[in-house]
């Protein structure tokens, strides 16, 4: 160590520059968090919309909570699903229905 050559300062300077990395991440962060509550409350809102089909309006549901629609027709989801989208049980087993029609098509 020389003793004439000055020490650079230890840890962070007093004063933050605009181009700090961390705060752009923060930014960033903050933005990408409000993003995403804003989608979720559109899709909140769109899942029980009339204006969509029972198949959109599950596939929503599906996204919302990465959670398949469940292939029993008596599986309790069923009810839950209905009451979420504004469907009643018997068009989320349509759905359930023609679901099963696809695959055995395939």
């Amino acid at each position: 160590m020389n003793p004439f050559k000055p020490m650079p300062p230890m840890g962070r300077s007093q004063s933050q520059t605009s181009e700090d990395p961390m705060m752009d991440f923060r930014a960033r962060l903050v933005h990408q968090q409000a993003e995403a509550a804003e989608r979720r409350r559109t899709d909140l809102a769109e899942q029980c919309s009339r204006l969509k089909t029972a198949e959109e309006r599950i596939r929503i549901w599906e996204r919302i909570h990465e959670v398949t629609l469940p292939r029993d027709p008596a599986h309790r989801l069923v009810d839950i699903i209905a009451a979420n989208t504004g469907l009643t049980d018997a068009d989320v087993r349509d759905e359930q229905h023609r679901r099963a029609t696809l695959r055995a098509a395939v």
